[in-house]
């Protein structure tokens, strides 16, 4: 179903996620010298993080011409199949 480098992608993605949500943990809890800018950064990469992965997969698929995840034709797709059934 899936490739092993695109589980790996996946995996990254998801330990960077987490570890974006530590720091901002940390940034938060602490207070040093450059904490706010930090805290800052942190909450807004934990916002365009997902949103950037979504537009890449979203570019790939209408790039290569494959359906991904991000396609909008899910919905499209869904009642085509509901359709199908009712037939």
């Amino acid at each position: 179903m899936h490739t092993k480098s695109q589980r790996i992608a996946a995996l990254c993605g998801v330990i960077f996620l987490g570890l974006l949500y530590l720091f901002t943990l940390i940034a938060a809890i602490f207070n040093f010298d450059g904490t706010g800018g930090l805290f800052r950064t942190c909450l807004i990469a934990t916002v365009a993080v997902p949103i950037l992965i979504w537009v890449y997969i979203w570019i790939y698929g209408m790039i290569s011409k494959k359906h991904t995840p991000a396609s909008f034709d899910l919905m499209e797709t869904g009642e085509e199949d509901s359709e199908d059934k009712q037939a």
